[in-house]
């Protein structure tokens, strides 16, 4: 049985004796081309594996019809990870990258929302607000898509979108056509 850290401790970190409190963060999971639910799992499997991370809960695996893609883009297999960490919005930030790298994930930016191996996207990160050119936190278009709701529904459903609204309300708002939840597919959430 995996423990779950207590979100209202601090972590005192052993080498400068810096605190770092623990946020609640959710991340986003896809995969559209090669083995989807292969590059999910070891997502979820990466995150577990990341030092001051804490995989809580996974999502069910939904299937989606891509948005905002190329007209030739296959489905995509979705799911959200609820995690408990101690690292900075910017260093999860940087994981998630180095995930999508490991996974074969090539960034395109001539195509929007071109296919990929796997994107792992940051949602929230407890209550934070950034809005950098290069990251933008919360997810400025979650709030918009029932492929991100309806799986953070199923695992957390009395749960808040920062600064827009809780995701029950959301995803009631949101076009949930193209969202089919796989029965057959589970993805494990891995002990520590």
């Amino acid at each position: 049985m995996t423990e779950t850290p207590n979100p209202h401790a601090i972590n005192a970190d052993t080498l400068t004796g810096e605190m770092h409190p623990i946020r609640r963060a959710v991340l986003a999971i896809g995969s559209n081309l090669g083995e989807r639910f292969l590059s999910l799992q070891g997502a979820v499997n990466s995150l577990a594996d990341t030092p001051d991370v804490w995989v809580t809960s996974v999502s069910a695996v939904y299937e989606t019809v891509p948005v905002e893609s190329p007209e030739d883009a296959k489905d995509f297999l979705n799911a959200v990870v609820l995690i408990d960490t101690t690292l900075s919005s910017r260093t999860l930030l940087e994981r998630c990258l180095a995930i999508e790298s490991a996974f074969g994930r090539e960034r395109d930016p001539s195509v929007h929302n071109a296919p990929r191996t796997l994107d792992v996207d940051l949602i929230v990160v407890g209550d934070r607000r950034i809005n950098d050119p290069d990251f933008v936190l919360p997810h400025p278009r979650a709030g918009e898509r029932a492929f991100v709701l309806q799986p953070w529904y199923d695992i957390e459903p009395d749960a808040e979108l920062p600064g827009v609204g809780p995701i029950e309300d959301l995803l009631a708002a949101a076009d949930r056509s193209g969202v089919t939840k796989l029965e057959d597919l589970v993805l494990e959430t891995p002990s520590s």
